[in-house]
């Protein structure tokens, strides 16, 4: 007899070729049934959706039947029904079952109901859930939305070092890359690390942002994104931080400040259409089970023009809440660099829509920020979403060499392996603008999810570096 070809089960769930014979694969989410008949649902990753198998089991070994526990492996081979059931159009009835893979009782991801806490001790497992399923489906989606906005507005996609000898935010925190035995460190004669028989031979780290490269791109090709791997030697234990992140960093030439915020807001907007058109079952899901204003809020930021105001703005907003009565846990002044809670109320409470905040004071950002005529305030925007505060930070850069090393010096930045970066602004110097767009948070933002540890297949924070 002819094997039949597998259909994946988001194929099968939609046709309507009922009394075709068909063949499905995946692992078993549950086994019910009676003495006559057993009900097993059925999925393969291709969709939230099982497909409910329906063995006779007279026509089935006992053995076999009793080895389809939750987490198994099966073959079925069937004919495509339509379904009497509520739920389903179509089932299958069983005319073979292969098990490919049995799985005994001490299967990790048997109960309903696990916390996400104890799913993340077993991040290698908790992909089969569902509510995983949805998760990083979505997240391939938003991958793809992100690669297709880009391309059809003509960006080229520009591959920046994941290993690199300069710190683009000046934070310090970089995971370093060596070679070298940590055991037997050779130093030089006032005690510091000798790089010279290292790898590269100087001190290289993992980057924390490949912006700096990505504005030379954008200084030849006109338009360009990343899209990589970044990582941040920081030790924060919170919903909100990972060592290891995806980032998304487009760079572009003669954008200024409000160019900047359009692509900023078209962008973002683009994504979570593509979300809503194309993740309607993960969504609805996620909806149900996981944040029941889920759907709400993206349709909310779809429909809705993002305020734009100044940070100066901003802060009188707070002020004056709090002259009102309102409690926040950090303090708010002019000068203070806003934390979540602030961002959030001016999104959530005050404007009740997504914020660009714009004019942040020169001393809370970074050094390659245009500064204003005011000598004061950069041409900084951050885009502020609800639930989760900043979603995107970016801005004009500093195009003047004069202005840019004048700042360099004023904060200290070593800059001896940065000539190649301020050779941008001694040869052909232009205006450009971009932003960087943290994917997991992006991520967080159209799940629902709270944990951003839960956004990314395997997490890496401090202490943790499993699977």
């Amino acid at each position: 007899m002819e094997k039949i070809k597998r259909t994946r089960i988001i194929e099968a769930l939609a046709s309507e070729e009922y009394g075709k014979d068909i063949n499905v694969k995946g692992w078993v989410r549950t086994r019910r049934g009676s003495k006559s008949v057993n009900f097993i649902a059925l999925n393969d990753g291709s969709t939230i959706k099982n497909i409910q198998v329906v063995a006779d089991v007279d026509k089935f070994d006992d053995e076999v039947l009793r080895k389809i526990t939750t987490g198994a492996c099966l073959s079925v081979d069937g004919k495509l029904v339509q379904s009497v059931g509520s739920g389903q159009n179509v089932e299958l009835q069983a005319t073979a079952i292969e098990i490919l893979g049995t799985c005994g009782p001490e299967y990790p991801m048997q109960k309903k109901g696990q916390s996400f806490e104890y799913m993340r001790q077993h991040a290698h497992m908790r992909l089969r859930t569902n509510t995983f399923g949805a998760v990083f489906r979505i997240r391939h989606n938003m991958a793809m939305a992100i690669h297709r906005y880009f391309h059809e507005h003509g960006f080229y996609y520009f591959h920046t070092p994941i290993i690199t000898a300069s710190d683009c935010e000046g934070a310090g925190q970089m995971f370093q890359v060596t070679t070298k035995n940590l055991y037997d460190i050779k130093k030089d004669e006032e005690g510091k690390i000798d790089y010279s028989d290292d790898f590269f031979g100087k001190s290289t780290s993992l980057t924390v942002s490949g912006q700096l490269e990505g504005e030379l791109g954008a200084t030849a090709l006109g338009a360009i994104y990343t899209f990589g791997p970044t990582f941040r030697a920081e030790n924060s234990n919170t919903p909100r931080h990972l060592a290891e992140f995806w980032m998304i960093e487009p760079e572009v030439a003669f954008y200024d400040i409000n160019d900047n915020m359009d692509l900023a807001e078209d962008f973002i907007k683009y994504c979570v259409r593509w979300a809503l058109d194309n993740c309607a079952d993960d969504l609805e899901f996620l909806n149900k089970m996981i944040d029941k204003q889920l759907l709400e809020r993206l349709h909310f930021v779809v429909e809705h023009d993002f305020v734009r105001l100044t940070y100066t703005e901003g802060i009188r907003i707070l002020e004056e809440a709090v002259k009102n009565g309102r409690k926040f846990e950090f303090p708010i002044y002019w000068g203070a660099d806003l934390a979540s809670e602030h961002e959030r109320f001016l999104v959530e409470e005050h404007f009740k829509r997504p914020v660009i905040l714009t004019d942040y004071p020169k001393e809370i950002k970074a050094f390659y920020m245009k500064l204003n005529e005011d000598g004061k305030t950069v041409r900084a925007m951050d885009v502020l979403f609800p639930q989760i505060g900043e979603i995107i930070g970016g801005s004009e850069r500093e195009e003047s060499y004069d202005k840019l090393m004048a700042r360099i010096q004023e904060l200290n930045i070593p800059m001896k392996d940065m000539w190649w970066y301020l050779d941008t602004r001694r040869f052909g110097t232009c205006p450009h603008s971009g932003f960087g767009l943290g994917f997991e948070r992006l991520i967080l933002f159209v799940t629902g999810m709270q944990n951003i540890r839960d956004v990314i297949p395997f997490p890496r924070t401090p202490k943790s570096a499993e699977f």
